[in-house]
């Protein structure tokens, strides 16, 4: 998820499908007889591959929606510079207002960005989806899009697009929901959360079906290091940690009620005679695999409820944890993690207009009369950034 007051990029190193291969797969142990072995195959079949369409749908909704957020930014016509003028009006905001490549705040603003104000005081619900499917620049899309189908298209293949559809849009929405609560002073776009809900449930997948995989622990510490490694990325200025945590929680606990997968009877499998009856070679679920699923799913439902009462009643995280907030920017040397507020005064003298950010106090007069509103807060931005 990316934070637009503006954002540097939003780097989204995202771990492979490399742990879930099918050669990590223990497969049932064959019986001694070729006519056994064959009714195994025909009967069961239990990791089955699906053919993977959804996910690269996902990409060219993404993809498509980045070019009509271009559109109707328009540049040339709301801003005094712009990168790239010879796209004309698909050309780029300034460096200084999005060095992503991309729209303006307004525009993002006006194609559903997450902003809470509209959706606590406004009622704009809908906007905790629309962010999920928005980038802010060509760099963020394409970070994101190439993640989406490195993780993507192995679990659509091995889990089908029913399960996967709504663990990334659930996800999603959990991303959007902990980053409405705790980041209220910008606009948030991106499919990050919903890419780490589908790590998170990468590791719940290994978990419930723990005793399926082969090299158990260097799998799960792979996977773990991964994710630190992404979660890490999160602490820098202006990138949205909390829509990364909020999916990931999300898709770690739909993890547990999605990717759940029959056990085998192992030993009655490996002592069984061609003549055993079938029904003690069905795939099982383990006791320990229903306990998850019903814990996850009554955590997921209270977080959701809680999250969403708290939201609509208008309360701020931050007032209730007084540290969260280190969670998405740890401050440094290097770096400052507060935000400048996006507001200016504006006032008009003949062809002349009078901008003061009050954020940070700049002032500046630009050659113009006759300025749009959505003139005034791209110029705005750029004042402010």
């Amino acid at each position: 998820m990316m934070r637009r007051d503006p954002p540097p990029l939003d780097i989204e190193r995202k771990g492979s499908g490399h742990l879930r291969r099918r050669d990590n797969v223990i497969h049932p142990v064959e019986a001694e007889t070729s006519a056994l072995s064959l009714y195994w195959q025909r009967q069961f079949q239990p990791f089955g591959r699906w053919f993977p369409w959804l996910i690269p749908t996902f990409v060219l909704v993404n993809v498509t929606l980045f070019f009509i957020s271009m559109y109707i930014n328009n540049c040339p016509k709301n801003s005094l510079y712009c990168v790239a003028p010879f796209l004309g009006r698909f050309s780029f905001q300034p460096f200084k207002e999005n060095p992503l490549l991309g729209p303006s705040a307004t525009t993002l603003e006006k194609m559903g960005a997450l902003e809470v104000s509209k959706v606590v005081h406004e009622h704009q619900a809908w906007r905790l989806f629309t962010c999920i499917w928005l980038h802010a620049g060509v760099f963020h899309v394409l970070a994101n899009m190439l993640s989406l189908l490195f993780i993507g298209i192995r679990l659509e293949q091995e889990f089908g697009f029913v399960r996967i559809g709504l663990l990334y849009v659930i996800s999603g929405f959990g991303g959007s929901l902990l980053s409405a609560l705790f980041i209220q002073s910008s606009i948030s776009v991106g499919a990050s959360g919903a890419l780490f809900g589908l790590l998170g449930a990468m590791l719940s997948e290994l978990i419930t079906n723990w005793t399926i995989y082969e090299n158990k622990f260097a799998a799960l510490l792979t996977l773990l290091f991964i994710i630190v490694v992404n979660l890490a990325v999160g602490i820098l200025p202006h990138v949205d940690n909390f829509a990364h945590l909020g999916g990931f929680a999300s898709g770690f606990l739909l993890g547990f009620v999605f990717l759940i997968r029959p056990q085998f009877a192992w030993v009655s499998q490996r002592s069984g005679a061609p003549n055993c009856p079938t029904s003690s070679m069905k795939p099982k679920h383990m006791m320990y695999q229903h306990i998850l699923l019903v814990l996850a799913l009554i955590l997921l439902i209270i977080g959701f409820a809680v999250g969403s009462v708290m939201l609509f009643r208008g309360v701020n995280g931050n007032d209730h944890c007084s540290w969260c907030h280190y969670l998405s920017c740890v401050p440094t040397s290097s770096w400052s993690c507060k935000t400048e507020a996006m507001y200016c005064l504006s006032s008009q003298n003949g062809n002349q207009l009078n901008l003061t950010c009050q954020g940070n106090g700049r002032t500046k007069t630009y050659p113009l009369s006759n300025v749009s509103d959505s003139q005034i807060k791209a110029l705005c931005s750029q004042l402010c950034s």
